[in-house]
């Protein structure tokens, strides 16, 4: 039996939690309702995007993974890259996170600069 939360579950929760704590949060894919795969995109007004998701490890746990982040000099690309990804796996769910410090609420300290 897997004891994953429904992806749904999950993505209701991330968007209530951040909207709660006075961040802007919305959903920019829906995918498969119990188990489509979560792409979270942090970031702090629109700027400086982190594109995180949820990764199966070797000892069989998965953890959330940094995969790609905003270039300043080429803003466009990582939109260009998300939509990819998104055309790539139709369960997907994506979800954008504009709040300071984004990451804690995936359970992710932020990257110091």
């Amino acid at each position: 039996m897997d004891a994953r939360l429904p992806a749904h579950l999950e993505v209701s929760g991330l968007l209530r939690a951040v909207e709660a704590a006075g961040g802007f949060a919305t959903l920019l894919a829906r995918g498969e309702r119990d188990a489509g795969t979560i792409l979270v995109v942090c970031c702090e007004n629109g700027n400086n995007a982190r594109l995180f998701e949820r990764m199966p490890q070797a000892d069989g746990d998965r953890r959330w993974m940094l995969v790609k982040t905003q270039d300043s000099q080429n803003p466009g690309e990582f939109s260009h890259y998300l939509e990819r990804r998104k055309n790539q796996d139709r369960d997907i769910w994506a979800i954008e996170l504009d709040i300071a410090n984004a990451e804690r609420f995936i359970g992710l300290r932020p990257e110091k600069d």
